[in-house]
């Protein structure tokens, strides 16, 4: 049973002495540490008896030790050989003082931050690698046995990050594609070449727009969820619990919400041309007067389908680049909030830098291509 800190101060001889008794714990300390120091009013003088000591940790020791003036001389202390060596140790911990951190400054600190950088770099590199490893055994498990594909939450996420973000898509690009159109009309109408606008509406959408807007809400949209998800099982300990289980979780998190990118992005990439064009040819025909029959025609006619093909063949490294940023930032969070929060911002901030790198690495491919 536990019984609490007590003490008994009695004077023999002109010495001082207090006998301890009881628990002194956490627990069962409760006030016995203020009343003892309040008590002894020389603490150098005092003989401190603790062969009445029942238990004795770290909190106990301290307020020991605080009332005998931070320090205990062995000789006066009466005590089992392990409470004699729990007070050593709280005492050393007492007397040891922080060491002030200095900081460096000017030229020394700017060279340690890039020398930082550099590492951090590296090591995200290696961290990146590593995923992609991973990724690439878990695409090979599945194909040689496509029973492992979890084909439910494949589904589910087709329709999370494809069928849901069709309405923003439509909306942004169709806002996109009338922008354009105004732009063009107001400056080639001063060279009295107004009908060039049609040409600069498909081949700006068609090209351009109709894949970098998407990739961009979707960066902003699924990465920022995917990192999320993940990140919060991490913290919880979930994807531990699955690879306890004998469960990858490459194979039942990061595939899924590979798959639905994969499948998805052309999708929506074809919608926001659409909506892309029907903007343009919504400011053509109020602004110039020129019909949507003349509109399509000239789109047929002078632009073609190379353009259309050009924007569609980036939808599928656009939707590895996200998928594969969003899962991995989610699988670094560590177990607190703040590591969440730095994840996910960091999911949307290197997925649309990335998006604008890959496209303008395109721009220049094609361009040497001459296409």
């Amino acid at each position: 049973m536990a019984l609490p800190a007590d003490f008994i101060l009695t004077e023999q001889d002109g010495r001082s002495t207090a006998a301890l008794s009881g628990d002194w714990t956490a627990r069962g300390l409760l006030d016995a540490g203020l009343r003892l120091s309040a008590a002894v009013k020389a603490p150098k003088d005092v003989h401190f008896d603790l062969t009445g000591v029942n238990r004795c940790d770290t909190a106990g020791a301290y307020a020991i030790l605080r009332a005998g003036g931070d320090t205990l001389d062995a000789r006066r202390v009466e005590a089992r050989p392990e409470v004699l060596r729990l007070l050593e140790l709280v005492g050393a911990a007492i007397q040891v003082e922080p060491e002030p951190t200095i900081r460096p400054n000017g030229f020394h600190a700017l060279l340690e931050r890039i020398g930082r950088g550099v590492f951090d770099l590296f090591k995200d590199g290696y961290g990146t690698l590593v995923f992609l490893g991973h990724l690439l055994s878990a695409v090979g498990r599945c194909i040689a046995d496509p029973r492992r594909i979890r084909w439910a939450p494949t589904i589910s996420l087709c329709e999370r990050a494809g069928l849901d973000a069709m309405p923003i898509v439509a909306v942004t690009t169709f806002f996109i594609g009338a922008v354009v159109a105004l732009l063009g009309a107001n400056m080639l109408t001063d060279f009295g070449a107004q009908v060039y606008s049609v040409e600069l509406i498909g081949i700006s959408v068609m090209r351009e727009f109709n894949i970098l807007i998407t990739a961009i809400l979707l960066a902003g949209r699924s990465a920022s969820s995917f990192a999320a998800e993940i990140g919060s099982m991490k913290m919880n300990q979930e994807v531990d619990a699955m690879q306890v289980m004998g469960v990858d979780p490459y194979e039942a998190l990061v595939l899924p919400r590979f798959a639905a990118l994969l499948l998805t992005i052309p999708l929506l990439t074809f919608v926001a041309t659409l909506a892309g064009l029907a903007g343009g040819m919504l400011v053509v025909w109020v602004v110039l007067d020129l019909s949507p029959t003349f509109f399509l025609q000239r789109i047929v006619d002078y632009i073609g389908v190379t353009h259309f093909w050009i924007g569609m063949c980036k939808a599928p490294v656009m939707a590895a680049v996200i998928a594969a940023i969003g899962c991995r930032q989610g699988m670094e969070v560590g177990n607190d909030v703040e590591s969440l929060g730095r994840r996910v911002t960091a999911s949307v901030v290197h997925a649309i830098f990335a998006i604008i790198l890959i496209d303008a690495v395109f721009a220049l491919i094609f361009m040497e291509l001459d296409i």
